[in-house]
């Protein structure tokens, strides 16, 4: 008789029977060094204590092990038994992740709550996906079939527009002996292989493991040529960002990082969101998962949870879980984006993530860098944004999948200097510089549209070219060239006053203040307000860039712009952005009217 194994994930393998092989010697808050962990290796998870506490090996000296704590060491002493489990810190794949709610570690918030309440006890262990649900197997794959690493070889409806799709792990191939339809939990055989180099049968479950600190790989990248559209008006005409691309949103307190993060969580153009609250503010998170469940998706009609992974490790939680929660968000996306999805993950915000670092550094009396971050802060930043990209999966079928990442980052005093940004500007393409003072005018989102930019420009101007309207650029570059001026002009009118400038120059101070009051303002809170789709935005802009062009013509011809500034359509382009998407022909009537009342303006002479 043939032996049947279950197939191994790629970087885990089994893990081993914990057994007490050290003992704490010294603890120093999140930081414990154990001594006698004979074999234990780099970034191994042990259990710490009694209570059996999360903790990873992040150095070794000698007999030395320093161990990073993920929970609260109060009670932790000298003598205390370390067992080493034998894995990396890993996470669960699989049917269930959708709609989740876990903390740094990937243990489910809501299961923890039900186990130990409110307050979550210390060596609490909750299995990440349940391993008692029966999903629904529907194959894609019959029996005899060649398959290899990546291929899917079935799918399970996980919510109404998430189809899971279930893949060969890593270092499998062979023929398919046996795959049936039906009933079965994560843990139950789906499949058999029968592998090709003689290694007998391979059971094949719908649950993976995978060390998140070791980055999933692809067949091969592409190129970041098309647009991740989100529906903010500032981002997608100006600073755009491509599928699989990475950004950064830097900003001081107050600016609304947070409030960009969650507009773009809500809707972005992405199949798969998975949001990581890294050291967030409980009431943060608080209003992520009320509104969730509550908003429509604009794409499948249904709510914004349902398409939606949440990692939530606030403020008050241990501060060594926050390295961990940003590198379990991204495994899980990495997941979903190997399955040939679009994923868009947020990470809120980056700079507590480094303060961790920091604090974990410093008591590892390792050698500070600029402003006490320890010196390898620059390629940790870089390791966790390089993961982001467009490719073609593993597999025989070609299939794309994206992976875009959204770091927010909280400098000191908005200080863009702070080294957090720095390193993250290095790595990432967009740059979306968030001011204090348009916050303080009450300007959302506060994105500077002088200080901010995007390296994928010249690509996603060519694909808004053919996708959208061929005019899509060349009205872009109009636009930008209008508000550089009036930064220009500002000055000049703070000393002499808005009269001492010619005609043409208050005429442009005007379509600058359109632009920035009736395009790239907008309302978070309105519900027509808060996602504008591309054509609406194109068609918006255009109507602003009309009035520009028809009130030139008209000055050159003759008539008094005091007349021009005063037409009705003006009021009527303040309150185009609330022009429902299915009612975009109303741009048409505006457009014509725009064209009246500027001909009635320069004396009934008809524009060209």
């Amino acid at each position: 008789m043939v032996e049947k194994k279950k197939a191994d994930n790629e970087a885990t393998g089994p893990a081993r029977e914990e057994q007490v092989t050290g003992r704490v010697s010294r603890v120093s808050g999140p930081l414990v060094v154990a001594e006698n962990l004979t074999g234990a290796k780099m970034n191994e998870m042990v259990r710490v204590g009694e209570e059996r506490l999360f903790g990873e090996i992040i150095e070794i000296r000698g007999n030395a092990y320093s161990l990073q704590v993920y929970e609260e060491t109060e009670g932790i002493g000298p003598g205390d038994p370390v067992a080493p489990t034998g894995v990396p810190l890993s996470v669960e794949l699989g049917p269930g992740l959708v709609k989740s709610i876990y903390d740094g570690v990937q243990r489910p918030l809501d299961l923890l709550e039900e186990q130990t309440g409110r307050y979550i006890t210390r060596g609490a262990e909750v299995d990440a996906l349940d391993r008692e649900k029966k999903w629904e197997f529907e194959p894609a794959k019959k029996e005899g079939d060649e398959i290899v690493p990546g291929d899917i070889i079935g799918t399970v409806r996980e919510t109404p527009v998430v189809e899971h799709r279930i893949m060969i792990p890593a270092g499998v191939s062979g023929a398919l002996k046996s795959i049936e339809a039906g009933s079965a939990t994560i843990t139950e055989p789906v499949a058999v292989v029968e592998t090709k180099d003689g290694g007998g049968e391979i059971e094949i479950t719908m649950l993976q493991r995978q060390p998140v600190r070791r980055p999933r790989t692809a067949a091969r990248k592409l190129p970041p040529n098309i647009m991740l559209v989100t529906g903010q008006r500032v981002i997608d005409m100006f600073y755009p960002l491509a599928r699989g691309g990475t950004a950064c949103v830097p900003g001081p307190f107050g600016s609304g990082k947070t409030v960009v993060q969650h507009q773009l969580a809500k809707w972005a153009d992405a199949d798969i969101i998975v949001y990581v609250g890294c050291g967030e503010r409980g009431n943060e998170m608080t209003d992520v998962l009320l509104e969730l469940p509550e908003l429509e998706d604009p794409k499948s009609g249904e709510t914004l949870i349902n398409r939606t992974v949440l990692v939530a490790n606030t403020s008050n939680m241990p501060v060594a879980a926050r390295e961990a929660s940003v590198f379990t968000g991204i495994t899980m996306a990495e997941y979903f984006r190997d399955m040939g999805y679009s994923v868009a993950l947020m990470a809120d915000s980056t700079s507590r993530w480094a303060e961790a670092m920091r604090e974990i550094s410093g008591r590892l009396e390792e050698m500070p860098g600029e402003e006490g971050y320890p010196p390898y802060l620059a390629s940790r930043i870089a390791s966790f944004y390089e993961r982001s990209g467009r490719v073609i999966c593993h597999g025989g079928d070609e299939r794309e999948g994206s992976l875009s990442l959204i770091g927010a980052v909280s400098p000191p005093g908005g200080d863009l200097s702070d080294p957090v940004v720095q390193s993250t500007l290095r790595v990432v393409q967009v740059f979306w510089s968030l001011e204090g003072e348009l916050a303080a005018a009450r300007h959302f989102p506060a994105i500077s549209w002088l200080r901010s930019y995007s390296l994928y420009q010249q690509n996603l101007d060519r694909w808004a070219d053919e996708e959208v309207d061929e005019n899509w650029s060349p009205n872009r570059k109009r636009a930008m060239a209008c508000l550089q001026k009036e930064a220009e002009l500002e000055e000049l009118v703070r000393l002499v006053g808005m009269e001492s400038l010619s005609d043409e120059d208050r005429l442009l101070m005007e379509v600058a203040r359109m632009l920035r009051e009736d395009f790239l303002h907008q309302n978070a809170f309105d519900d027509v307000d808060t996602y504008t789709a591309l054509d609406k935005q194109f068609r918006l802009l255009g109507s602003i860039l009309l009035y520009d062009r028809l009130a030139r013509e008209a000055l050159e011809n003759g008539a008094e712009l005091d007349k021009i500034l005063q037409i009705n359509a003006l009021e009527q382009i303040a309150g185009a952005r609330l022009i429902k998407e299915d009612e975009i022909d109303k741009f048409d009537e505006l457009d014509e009217n725009i064209k009246k009342q500027i001909a009635e303006a320069a004396g009934g002479r008809e524009p060209e």
